[in-house]
């Protein structure tokens, strides 16, 4: 076979480069066109809402229906305006490889100034001791370039000027001036606390953006929708590997709790059911400080416009250990043998199973509805008393080793199980198949072989309530937000739930990490990204605070 010569490789290397620039090129002009094509959106949504309010303003209060729609327009332009932004940074990226797609900017309607009532905070970056072009010291300030950008001590507002001296060399007349310092968002105006803050409200306090920007203009200060939205996605793009870390951090667990609730999105000018998904390492409830596997908590949030079992199939495509769900069909594709890598263990969880019985026992409820509430069910009190017994046993062993709560359950717990099988099946075939303790008994006894897997491995625990936990922030906060205005803002609002959740988990203050983390994520090496991680984060705060 004839070896390629020289010149042979240096022609395909040459041919290999044009092709990559041709790429790059390509994907550079994309990525342009998608911006923007979605700046047209949100333009379009922009003058949408304003012709509906002006409608307001010349005929008057209109009905609570078309109260209803504004709502509605200003959650949707909310979300153009962040993917906007998003796509905006993507097509910036994609022409800095190329020198013939020029980068996209989006036309944002002039910013009105700052407050003159707000406080001014100079801060002089130094200015060079030589010039840069012949290392002079007979440097001469020709004036300066002042920068100011918004900032938010909690409940007190401050603009910052950042002053940038210009010096001009009296030998050379070459103009000398520090770089422009680096800002969280493009044009820079909002600092990184005040970006923080807007995040946490939206994500952690479920203050929509419209909410906000009426509390913000109470306080003296005019920011719109449309800004606070154009932050919101841009933020969204630079925490983005953050979440991928944790993502990384949570499907490398042996065991996760997942779990999925319902979430309002707004679809063609009506709200329809999504899915939020959460997959949950956490550890802490109940292993010990010999326990294998274990690591800081974490929440893994992801988000579909439908519950499909390809969801989580997709969201655990890399996860062989234990997963610590309910019931749900949809995880069945996870457990079949012939998976790839190998088949998720399913650990069912008595939370679930014991919910169905004591609603049927629940003696309060019962005795406040008074003689509406039905009669309370022998059965169904007994299964609580007997499923109760197991949460005993596992309450005395928290803490202990992996091998010690095995031991102990073999030892006690397996009795208890046996005891309760037995019971159920003979009380079973005494029942009719409609009624309503049976269906409980039958939700167990169908499934029976993933409810007692926890005798077999110690990693396993009886609930699910970690990822129940995690999801209750959606729950209590879905009557105040219409949560999603379409799936781009489903996407970006799991990204924000997985760092927010994931912070509190380890006790982290969300709001405070989030503005650290603004501050110095463009300037921290990528290779040291997982430094920023609210784990590692918090141990380094803490050395810093032992070191002062």
């Amino acid at each position: 076979m004839k070896r390629a010569t020289s010149p042979d490789i240096e022609t395909l290397r040459a041919a290999l480069a044009v092709a990559e620039a041709r790429a790059d090129e390509a994907e550079a002009r994309a990525a342009r066109m998608v911006a923007e094509a979605s700046n047209a959106e949100a333009i379009i949504a922009a003058l949408k809402l304003m012709i509906e309010k002006l409608r307001r303003e010349l005929y008057g209060q209109r009905s609570e229906r078309k109260a209803r729609l504004l709502d509605q327009l200003e959650l949707q332009l909310e979300e153009l305006e962040a993917n906007a932004s998003e796509d905006e940074l993507a097509a910036e990226q994609a022409a800095a490889k190329t020198s013939t797609v020029k980068a996209f900017t989006r036309r944002r309607p002039s910013r009105k100034p700052f407050p003159a009532h707000l406080p001014r905070e100079r801060v002089v970056v130094p200015a060079p001791a030589v010039c840069g072009c012949c290392g002079s010291d007979r440097l001469c300030k020709l004036g300066e370039d002042v920068t100011e950008t918004l900032e938010v001590i909690p409940r007190r507002w401050k603009v910052i000027q950042t002053v940038r001296e210009k010096f001009t060399c009296r030998d050379c007349e070459k103009i000398s001036q520090p770089p422009a310092p680096f800002h969280v968002t493009p044009r820079g105006w909002a600092g990184a606390s005040l970006l923080a803050m807007i995040l946490f409200e939206k994500y952690g306090q479920h203050q929509p953006l419209n909410r906000q920007s009426e509390r913000y203009r109470r306080e003296g200060v005019e920011l719109s929708l449309s800004t606070l939205a154009d932050q919101v996605g841009a933020c969204a793009a630079v925490l983005r590997p953050l979440h991928d870390l944790i993502a990384a951090h949570v499907l490398a667990a042996g065991r996760v709790h997942g779990d999925d609730t319902t979430v309002p999105v707004l679809a063609k000018g009506k709200a329809k059911t999504a899915r939020a998904w959460v997959y949950v390492r956490d550890d802490a409830p109940f292993a010990g400080p010999h326990s294998k596997g274990t690591g800081p908590p974490a929440a893994l949030f992801y988000y579909s416009r439908d519950r499909s079992g390809e969801h989580p199939e997709k969201h655990l495509s890399g996860f062989a250990g234990i997963l610590q769900a309910d019931a749900y069909a949809g995880y069945n594709r996870l457990t079949k043998p012939d998976r790839s890598p190998q088949p998720v263990t399913e650990a069912l969880c008595w939370a679930h199973a014991r919910r169905k019985f004591f609603v049927l026992a629940d003696i309060a409820s019962k005795a406040n509805k008074g003689k509406q509430g039905t009669i309370i069910s022998p059965l169904a009190f007994e299964a609580v008393k007997r499923i109760d017994a197991l949460f005993d046993i596992e309450r005395e062993i928290n803490g202990n080793s992996t091998e010690q709560r095995l031991a102990v359950r073999a030892e006690r717990s397996a009795l208890v199980l046996a005891e309760l099988e037995a019971w159920m099946r003979a009380e079973r075939k005494r029942l009719s198949r409609h009624a309503p303790v049976a269906k409980a008994m039958d939700y167990m006894l169908k499934r029976w072989p993933g409810f007692t897997r926890f005798l077999e491995d110690g990693r396993i625990c009886l609930t699910n309530n970690a990822a129940e936990r995690a999801l209750r922030g959606i729950a209590l906060g879905r009557k105040s937000w219409l949560f999603a205005g379409s799936d781009r803002g489903g996407d970006r609002a799991a990204v924000m739930y997985t760092l927010i959740v994931t912070a509190k988990m380890n006790d982290v203050d969300p709001q405070a990490w989030l503005a650290d983390v603004l501050a110095r994520i463009a300037d921290h090496p990528s290779r040291r990204l997982d430094e920023l991680l609210p784990w590692n984060w918090k141990d380094s705060k803490a050395a810093d605070t032992l070191a002062a």
